[in-house]
């Protein structure tokens, strides 16, 4: 059953990458690519910029591990260092001691006045062996001696490297944290502006709805003056009474002051 299926995927797939080939023709493999990469891009826009946050502070504190390691690399070494350290300088002091006991004999040897020790006479050939043995004694101490000094030089480059690594992720951490906080900061501040958006434009909608009851006035009161002149020139005149003995040219004058002396004096022709 799993080979059917495997048979029908590579089946699928082949009639996909047919299709693309007869659609695209030699330039299918970039249609994919780019069609991929856009997907994935998209996908990513999608991630929430809160989840991209928290996923970045996991990331951050994932560092603390490797931060420690470094940590422990250097105090081990450190360790190893302070006894080797103790180690060389023992070593140094009993070089030098067997040193001037090598020379002291060789120095006898030579003066002649060491052949006999005590009661004991050593022969020529015992002391140049004895002397041989020193002396390889002390190359062999000068070589130990070397190869420690050079394990604490080399030590002490590893626990230097250590040290300037473990300095240099925990100060990265630190800024990477504090560029994090600052993201959030402005992540926050700018839901708070979308929120303040948000009632702007609730002030917007009651700015439109008086903004329509302002346009209804305007409309009643250019409907309310059509209709004052439509009723001042409509046909037909409404007849007016006036109270006989009514001075009204007296009134007229009193209120807008006498006519012009050379006024043009009205014909008869009625109105």
């Amino acid at each position: 059953m799993a080979c059917t299926m495997v048979k029908k995927g590579l089946l699928a797939a082949a009639l996909t990458a047919g299709a693309l080939y007869v659609a695209f023709g030699t330039s299918a493999p970039s249609y994919v690519r780019t069609a991929f990469h856009k997907v994935r891009h998209n996908a990513k826009d999608a991630v929430p910029v809160q989840f991209e946050i928290d996923r970045a502070r996991e990331e951050i504190d994932r560092l603390e591990r490797p931060i420690r390691e470094n940590m422990e690399v250097y105090y081990r070494t450190q360790v190893d260092v302070e006894h080797l350290d103790q180690e060389v300088a023992t070593v140094q002091a009993n070089l030098a001691s067997e040193t001037r006991a090598l020379l002291a004999l060789r120095d006898g040897v030579k003066a002649g006045t060491l052949r006999t020790v005590g009661n004991v006479t050593y022969s020529a050939d015992e002391v140049r062996d004895e002397l041989s043995r020193r002396l390889d004694h002390v190359k062999n101490v000068k070589a130990m001696l070397a190869e420690k000094e050079a394990t604490v030089k080399a030590k002490r480059k590893i626990m230097d490297a250590a040290y300037k690594q473990m300095v240099t992720m925990n100060a990265q951490k630190k800024e990477l944290m504090a560029k994090v906080d600052a993201i959030e900061a402005r992540l926050k501040l700018i839901e708070a502006t979308n929120q303040t958006n948000e009632f702007n434009f609730d002030n917007s909608a009651l700015n439109r709805v008086k903004a329509s009851v302002t346009d209804l006035e305007k409309r009643l009161e250019v409907q309310a003056r059509i209709a004052e002149q439509e009723g001042r020139f409509a046909e037909g005149n409404i007849p007016v009474f006036v109270e006989q003995g009514r001075d009204v040219l007296k009134e007229i004058d009193d209120e807008f002051g006498p006519a012009p002396k050379d006024a043009a004096k009205p014909t008869d022709k009625s109105l």
